[in-house]
């Protein structure tokens, strides 16, 4: 089976199906597991260029939804009559179920039964740990800085958030991307800012852009309350999404989410785990 995936969550998914021998082609931004990188690239997830998609001759493409603009993708798709399946993340539920998904799809549907039985343990680890918090600090997401977007109530950081003993400061939004302004931030009092720009490296990420609005001062948060986290590990709907948890619940909340060897408890479980590989 030859797989084409059309951006880096679809991509992230077959790497925890362990089945990235398949894939033949990936977007231009698909950079984990490491192994992808010296696959074909296809283009931005948002144009992709279909005719070199068409020239790979895919058994199954892997199409998403998960950003505004994916749908031209889908439409040249179904033009072409091309073989996809497309996927639509917006909550830790969904990646749950496009793991299962997939892995039928793919052939690995046992595999992928065991994953997701680790997977939500990890999830109900973090539940039960979470709720012995007391003071739950209001989080400002930042996705981009100008205009100001941020995670509304519908997407996985409103639950990651609250997995790691915090409250999305704009989770009374119900769609899952919010345009909103400094102001509105000033009024909703965050006790912590969390910087992770959609396509932009940390090291790319300045916490000045913040310290410089107008009335920053009103806030009375100091540096420390300001974090620059990995966009890979809090921007897309994978299971990774697990390992930004992780970050987030020891950075917020360092006595009760205590520091341990793996960083990634899924593959670190999961590695010895036979597959029969299609």
């Amino acid at each position: 089976m030859q797989i084409v995936s059309l951006c880096p969550s679809n991509t992230e998914l077959i790497g925890y199906l362990q089945c990235e021998h398949l894939l033949v082609g990936v977007d231009n931004y698909s950079d984990w597991p490491n192994s992808v990188q010296k696959l074909p690239r296809l283009g931005p997830d948002l144009s992709i260029d279909m005719d070199l998609v068409e020239e790979l001759k895919p058994d199954l493409i892997l199409a998403s939804l998960s950003v505004p603009g994916m749908e031209r993708n889908i439409e040249e798709l179904k033009k072409r009559n091309l073989p996809f399946v497309t996927l639509n993340p917006q909550s830790l539920s969904d990646i749950r179920n496009d793991l299962l998904t997939v892995g039928d799809l793919i052939g690995v549907g046992t595999y992928a039964e065991k994953i997701v039985q680790r997977f939500d343990k990890e999830i109900t680890y973090y539940k039960e740990l979470a709720q012995r918090i007391t003071h739950k600090p209001n989080i400002y997401w930042e996705w981009w800085p100008k205009p100001l977007f941020t995670p509304g109530g519908s997407n996985w950081l409103t639950e990651i958030s609250a997995l790691a003993g915090a409250k999305n400061m704009f989770e009374d939004y119900s769609e899952p991307s919010v345009q909103t302004t400094w102001e509105e931030v000033k009024k909703r009092k965050p006790q912590a800012i969390c910087l992770a720009w959609v396509g932009i490296a940390e090291k790319n990420v300045n916490k000045k852009v913040i310290q410089k609005r107008s009335g920053w001062e009103e806030l009375r948060l100091s540096e420390t309350d300001i974090h620059i986290l990995e966009e890979a590990l809090f921007c897309r709907p994978s299971p990774r999404l697990l390992v930004g948890l992780k970050k987030l619940a020891q950075l917020l909340h360092p006595a009760i989410f205590k520091e341990d060897k793996d960083e990634d408890v899924l593959l670190s479980v999961l590695k010895d785990m036979e597959v029969d590989k299609p």
